[in-house]
């Protein structure tokens, strides 16, 4: 018995010494990695891809929570059509699926921009912290501080938590 313990640890030790077939990445691969995903979300919304955004989560129902200004919340209360109509929402909930289906049945263009990415991970989880505008048929709709967070899975890096801020004032063109 203690012969059969002994093989199995060494054969464990051996395991756990052996060089791993998937090399651990570099902090500049994992940041190449994540600002690909920052891509492929942008690019998603403009194409309307649903496959391609999806695949972009660790899964379909990860927090999908905003939160708008309250110079916002005042700006929508005092021009909402109905005075009766009770105070919009600070927060609120959703998901990925339903943003991005949304989106695609949308017959208009809709972006999403991102500025002064910031990027900070451990090679397992990472956060992901920008300046975002929602632009709809060529006008700035909302903007504010998006947050993700993700994680490194054997299949890439996965959205696990997305959270941002909302402002809103009147529509704005943009450039371009």
């Amino acid at each position: 018995m203690k012969t059969i313990f002994a093989a199995a640890c060494l054969a464990f030790g051996l395991f756990l010494s052996a060089p791993s077939d998937a090399a651990t990445p570099t902090p500049a691969q994992d940041r190449q990695q994540i600002e690909a995903v920052v891509e492929t979300f942008r690019k998603a919304i403009i194409d309307k891809d649903k496959d391609s955004f999806m695949q972009l989560f660790l899964h379909g129902n990860v927090t999908w929570s905003g939160v708008t200004t309250d110079a916002s919340l005042e700006h929508l209360y005092a021009t909402r059509p109905d005075p009766k109509l009770p105070r919009p929402s600070k927060y609120f909930n959703g998901n990925p699926r339903t943003f991005i289906e949304g989106i695609a049945k949308s017959s208009t263009r809709k972006e999403e921009t991102f500025e002064n990415v910031r990027i900070d991970s451990d090679g397992e989880v990472a956060q992901v912290w920008f300046d975002y505008s929602f632009i709809d048929d060529g006008h700035r709709q909302n903007w504010g501080k998006e947050s993700w967070q993700m994680v490194r899975t054997e299949n890439g890096w996965k959205i696990a938590a997305v959270v941002w801020s909302m402002e809103f004032g009147p529509p704005k063109k943009t450039a371009g």
